[in-house]
């Protein structure tokens, strides 16, 4: 395969990891819904968990893909004084003019399906944002995160990707399906969570809250803005966190309230973000306050990859 030849991932970092858009009628009302009587056999309860298996299946296929995040060998941060890494060619660095690469005789990277060579700049790269370049096989990712320039290359042979088996989760379940309203804040609220890289902080708008109730309890867990216009990404942890499933976070996309602001939360679909694979994501911590008080026993579990090793 030609340099030229090779696709350049579309997963972008942090929270807004897009998702398949989920397009399933809202229940009319309550709180902890079920859109089946889950009794072995039920036909509802069948087509319930086929709907899941499939995007679940589609999930994990996206997360394994030849340049996703299962691909990235390494997490090399930039600095003004010029560097070299083993997975990717020639001296990095970075200042007030942005990220510049300088490459060795013989040397060339696509960019923008463009062949550079010798000494070349990538500008000033915005904050959650990137450029990728190609170099044979493998997609080097050149981005910002928490403030600080970022070189991460994605190389489709790495064992972590090609070993790849999928991601556990609890059996899906109808009675996750929770239906609850929206709140939107008077005025976005700005708000500064942890990443998964110790010492590195982000900052998102969180227009509003998703208000709910299990267990006649109810609930609450401050929302940010997600992938697709309208619909918001949530992030938490509950009692099951560090025990069956990722202790850092969970993600759970919500789709666009309705006309008088109900939502539905379906947490069979809380997924994993890239930190529960791998070192070399700088996915964001939960607000604290989107700590739940109970275990959620539905979506992804912790992944094999961070399993303890039993000798």
């Amino acid at each position: 395969m030609s340099t030229r030849d090779v696709p350049v991932p579309s997963t972008p970092d942090t929270l807004d990891t897009p998702d398949t858009p989920d397009t399933r009628t809202a229940p009319d009302s309550g709180t902890k819904t079920a859109t089946g009587t889950g009794a072995p056999g039920d036909p509802d309860q069948a087509a319930f968990a086929a709907e899941w298996e499939d995007w679940h299946r589609t999930k994990d296929a996206r997360l394994a893909s030849e340049h996703g995040f299962l691909a990235i060998t390494g997490l090399h941060w930039l600095a003004e004084e010029p560097q070299r890494f083993p997975d990717v060619p020639g001296a990095w660095s970075t200042g007030p003019d942005g990220v510049t690469v300088t490459l060795d005789e013989g040397t060339e990277l696509v960019v923008d399906g463009t062949a550079v060579r010798g000494r070349y700049g990538f500008g000033v790269i915005p904050e959650r944002e990137g450029v990728d370049a190609v170099w044979g096989d493998t997609v080097i990712e050149i981005a910002k995160r928490g403030g600080h320039d970022v070189v991460r290359p994605r190389h489709p042979d790495h064992p972590l990707r090609v070993d790849f088996a999928g991601t556990p989760a609890y059996t899906p379940d109808p009675r996750w399906v929770v239906t609850g309203r929206y709140e939107a804040f008077a005025e976005p609220r700005p708000t500064t969570v942890g990443a998964s890289v110790e010492g590195l902080r982000h900052v998102y708008d969180a227009p509003g809250r998703v208000v709910f109730r299990i267990d006649g309890r109810e609930l609450s867990l401050t929302a940010f803005n997600g992938h697709t216009p309208g619909t918001f990404t949530v992030l938490f942890t509950d009692a099951t966190s560090g025990v069956t499933t990722y202790a850092a976070n969970r993600n759970l996309r919500v789709e666009a309230p309705g006309p008088d602001g109900e939502v539905v939360l379906d947490f069979n679909r809380a997924t994993n973000l890239p930190c529960a694979y791998t070192d070399f994501a700088t996915c964001p911590l939960p607000p604290a306050e989107n700590r739940l008080p109970l275990a959620i026993e539905a979506g992804e579990k912790i992944p094999h990859e961070r399993r303890p090793v039993t000798p």
